[in-house]
């Protein structure tokens, strides 16, 4: 056995079946305290799990490992399947990528599931009935982490949203409800801006909600839905959404139940499953013992329900619920009214232990579900469809005189030779040639979308053309920073137009 791992002592009691191995990382900043605590109180329930411990974080970063996590670890995680993962610190300059999100994406852990319930009136909130479940898309969206300089003055960063991975995480929300005896399925989008991405997000959630008729389907555009889940969180059940909205989603949804310090969070994939808090390392508060561990048990207990111990988690948080009933608080969530003991980190958890085998009174008990096999999606193979080109988005820097853009277009119109016509010239989106406004502001990045020069509106255009095109306009001296083509699928144009066109 390496130095690494560490066997529950309770495990010898359980002689029935195997004991389960898992990977645990304790991070960084509170991470050690709050995971010592969790381990405590595993242990003190007879689990029947055995530990295998790697290092993980801010430390590896900075030993020279970029992703901030050993080539062993990522051994360790993919034989035991199941990791229990404290906070991490990512840290700042250097370039250094955050590793949930490479954790996520290498493992292929596209649903995170976030429940959130209030605790009233032990922990306050205005919403004593708020009972909700935020599933949050894991692995594409702005979090693809694609991002560009382009020119002096501006950057982009690249919103990938694919339809397998729409469909995937919302065929998870809707089995999800099925299983945990929840009503309604909302999806959240911005696709009143966002018409291809986020439109596409929707269109497949309207699509797999008609297989669901047992389960009430609706949408609500981000902004309006937030301002909803901030004042009146108990009309929600389960809420389906892409990679950024949910990790905003899920923090609103956890300080308005009551604290982020007591939620907990699973990522699901295919063959690997990451628990952890929703919180973050806390580096101001690392080593002083006042650090919450509620979330991180929390997610301990969605691991015990996702390996096949449901009961021991039930027992686990009954045990939580039942310390917060009696007035037991840490720092983070003591106040005047309910609070008859104000304690920290590993004093907490040794009250909870003390509960075992105790239930709330006031507070609805966890009920423990029956052990099942986890939630396993499969796709609906991708029809093929027709794919037409109909012409290129150059992006080019120019910066001369008083970037009139006007100027900019006359040159264009005389590159674009007998096969291509300049259409319009857009900057930050908003068209500015032909018939743009003089007030719009113009920065050094200008998108030149150029079509066939055939009378048809969508003409086809050939990939030679546009090569040809970007010869003329290097030759010119013009700095084009890239193209993008534009297509039209089964005859539907698939690409969006300028605010402006």
């Amino acid at each position: 056995m390496s130095l690494n791992t560490i066997t529950n002592p309770i495990e010898k009691l359980n002689s029935t079946t195997l004991p389960t191995r898992i990977t645990i990382a304790e991070g960084d900043g509170v991470g050690k305290e709050i995971m010592q605590a969790t381990l405590d109180i595993l242990n003190a329930t007879g689990v029947k799990l055995i530990y295998d411990k790697v290092k993980i974080g801010e430390k590896e970063y900075l030993n020279g490992h970029s992703s901030g996590i050993s080539p062993e670890a990522w051994d360790t995680l993919r034989r035991n399947k199941a990791f229990l993962k404290g906070p991490i610190t990512t840290p700042q300059g250097g370039g250094y990528k955050s590793l949930n999100v490479t954790i996520r994406k290498s493992l292929g852990l596209y649903a995170n599931v976030r429940p959130c319930r209030a605790y009233t009136p032990y922990v306050h909130s205005h919403f004593p009935n708020m009972d909700l479940v935020v599933i949050r898309e894991n692995e594409e969206d702005l979090y693809a982490g694609i991002e560009h300089q382009q020119t002096p003055e501006v950057v982009q960063c690249l919103k990938l949203v694919s339809r397998p991975g729409c469909e995937r995480i919302i065929r998870y929300a809707f089995e999800y409800a099925r299983a945990n005896d929840r009503k309604k399925v909302t999806c959240m989008t911005k696709d009143n801006i966002m018409k291809h991405t986020d439109g596409l997000f929707h269109s497949v959630f309207r699509e797999v909600a008609t297989e669901y008729p047992d389960i009430d389907a609706d949408h609500y555009i981000i902004d309006i839905g937030s301002a909803h889940l901030a004042t009146n969180p108990e009309k929600f059940d389960v809420i389906v959404t892409l990679n950024l909205y949910g990790d905003i989603l899920s923090d609103i949804t956890a300080q308005v139940a009551g604290s982020v310090g007591l939620g907990g969070s699973a990522n699901i994939g295919d063959e690997v499953a990451m628990f952890e808090a929703v919180h973050g390392s806390a580096p101001d508060i690392a080593g002083q013992d006042v650090a919450n561990p509620s979330g991180l048990i929390h997610a301990s207990c969605m691991m015990l329900e996702h390996i096949g111990q449901p009961e021991i988690a039930a027992r686990i948080m009954n045990a939580l619920l039942r310390t917060l009933e009696d007035g037991i608080h840490t720092a983070d969530i003591a106040g005047e009214t309910y609070t008859l003991l104000r304690t920290g980190t590993q004093g907490f958890a040794r009250c909870v232990i003390e509960r075992l085998g105790k239930l709330p009174r006031r507070i609805k008990p966890i009920e423990p579900g029956q052990a099942s096999e986890p939630i396993r999606i499969e796709l609906k193979p991708t029809a093929p469809v027709s794919k037409d080109l109909v012409g290129a988005d150059v992006f080019i820097d120019w910066n001369e005189g008083d970037r009139n853009p006007n100027k900019l277009g006359k040159q264009l119109e005389a590159i674009a030779g007998k096969d291509m016509r300049l259409k319009m010239i857009t900057n930050r989106g908003v068209k500015v040639y032909p018939n743009g406004l003089p007030e719009t502001f113009c920065t050094d990045h200008w998108r030149c979308r150029f079509v066939s020069s055939a009378e048809a509106e969508t003409a086809q255009v050939a990939y030679r053309q546009v090569l040809e095109l970007m010869d003329r306009l290097h030759k010119s001296g013009l700095n084009f920073i890239k193209t993008e083509n534009f297509y039209e699928f089964e005859g539907r144009r698939a690409y969006s137009l300028g605010q402006g066109e």
